[in-house]
């Protein structure tokens, strides 16, 4: 593609250019160890390093064209230097246009939040392969091209690897794509020159503040994406977070709204719980869903929602919402021979570790005690350390604090963390465990029949990175390895 080609129909602000305007490009990359013969370079300020820096490497490696933002000292001959007004929101546009603007041939709907993300993206294109459709989905499990799968690295993968799969998706004749939208995606501006046909806020809880320091900031990152989505789009949000119709506020798209307590465009009530589901009520219709919690219940309402806005038929949806399954690690459920139950789920920040808890205690009942293992991730938000573990104990019989994936950190130092968020009184119902084998060996060992352990964190993970090294490690391997299932 020649560059002035790619760069005349997108809309980025380009400040000066030096060179031929009409050299061929011969692919885009941003990391310059991607960088081939005829390439163009963009360099851009990440979180770790500054692309700026790379840009002699870049064209030892045969960059033809250099996009940049901030003022460079050299320039090489037979090199054309664009200087962009800013190169992290020039990435996802080049690269939509690159790959033919993939996101404007799909109904791509974005699906951002806190908790909640995975099993309402996953649902979602769950839900449009079995009404029939192409759908392809980018997730923090696992990411489609319809029935191809393909490992997920990220939540939200980089610009250009993004726009590729959903290049992908377009040729294999997807017509529907759903994908999480990470704040730090948003932030980014890994997700700009995308059309989103819908966007969904599920809600906002502590979490990420290592990244964006204050919760005012992780809100302003989400109300981004709904103030960016255009006319044509949906917006639809939970309307029982107290964030959500600030998402609203600003969106030029079409505003929905769902709940369970109060009054939304989507509603859904609660009528019988049990571990192996819930029977409810969506907008006067009762059906039995494979789901537990209440959590849950707002997750299927936003399938729910966003299917019939993208205009499916209800009866058709409502019968596809009472066959779908519970996503990987996602209240995983695992029953032991001497008749307790083990819950695996990838809760990881206060709320969702309180919302697990409580959907336990709603279906035991009285009837059991709870027992949790929980730890927590390393070089991730250390402010949410305490209070995981008070949210622990407040909520279980007995909690046996252990590691989870600590990086860089020593795993002792993280559970001191947790550890210095209990009072004499509760510590005395915790236990202290740092290999996490031996933490979910004696949970089971504690268990006796109709209680429930929950062994939270990691969920659908299948390894534990310790010092940049990520060993072997299935929370739900190893507990069926241990109750000889």
């Amino acid at each position: 593609m020649k560059l002035q080609e790619l760069v005349s129909n997108i809309q980025v602000d380009i400040i000066d250019t030096h060179g031929d305007k009409d050299v061929d490009v011969k692919g885009i990359a941003s990391d310059s160890r991607k960088v081939s013969e005829g390439f163009a370079f963009i360099a851009a300020q990440g979180v770790q390093v500054d692309g700026h820096e790379f840009i002699s490497k870049a064209i030892e490696s045969g960059a033809k064209v250099i996009i940049y933002d901030r003022d460079i000292a050299d320039t090489v001959l037979g090199v054309t230097y664009v200087k962009v007004k800013d190169s992290a929101d020039a990435i996802g546009k080049l690269a939509s246009a690159w790959f033919g603007n993939p996101s404007q041939k799909l109904q791509l709907v974005g699906v951002t939040g806190t908790n909640g993300k995975t099993t309402t993206a996953t649902l979602l294109y769950k839900m449009f392969r079995q009404l029939g459709y192409g759908a392809g989905l980018l997730s923090t499990v696992c990411n489609y091209v319809n029935d191809d799968e393909y490992p997920a690295t990220h939540t939200t993968p980089d610009p250009i690897s993004l726009n590729e799969f959903l290049a992908k998706m377009v040729k294999s004749g997807c017509e529907y794509a759903f994908m999480e939208v990470s704040s730090h995606a948003i932030h980014q501006k890994r997700i700009s020159g995308l059309l989103f046909r819908g966007g969904i806020f599920t809600n906002l809880t502590q979490d990420h503040l290592d990244y964006h320091k204050t919760m005012q900031e992780y809100l302003k990152a989400k109300k981004l994406f709904f103030d960016n989505l255009p006319e044509s789009a949906f917006a639809l949000t939970n309307v029982d977070d107290k964030n959500g119709l600030v998402m609203l506020q600003n969106t030029k798209a079409e505003k929905h709204t769902y709940s369970v307590k109060s009054l939304g465009d989507f509603k859904a009530r609660i009528l019988e719980k049990h571990f192996d589901g819930t029977a409810i009520e969506i907008n006067g219709r009762e059906l039995e869903v494979q789901f537990v919690g209440v959590f849950n219940v707002y997750n299927l309402l936003a399938v729910y929602g966003a299917s019939v806005l993208l205009g499916q038929d209800i009866e058709k949806v409502l019968v596809i919402l009472s066959t779908l399954k519970s996503v990987a690690g996602r209240f995983e459920t695992i029953r032991s021979k001497d008749g307790f139950t083990a819950i695996v789920d990838y809760a990881h920040t206060p709320d969702a570790l309180t919302n697990v808890l409580n959907a336990i205690h709603d279906v035991l009942d009285g009837g059991g005690r709870v027992i949790s293992v929980v730890g927590c991730g390393g070089n991730r938000d250390k402010t949410k350390r305490p209070i995981m573990a008070q949210e622990s104990v407040r909520l279980s019989d007995q909690v046996i604090l252990t590691s989870d994936n600590p990086r860089f950190e020593e795993p002792q130092s993280i559970i001191d963390d947790m550890v210095a968020g209990l009072d004499p009184v509760q510590m005395k119902k915790t236990l202290c465990i740092v290999e996490r084998e031996q933490a979910i060996k004696t949970a089971c060992a504690l268990a006796k029949s109709g209680d429930v352990i929950l062994i939270a964190g990691k969920g659908h993970e299948d390894y534990q990175d310790v010092k940049g090294v990520k060993h072997h490690f299935d929370d739900r391997e190893v507990v069926k390895a241990i109750l000889g299932l």
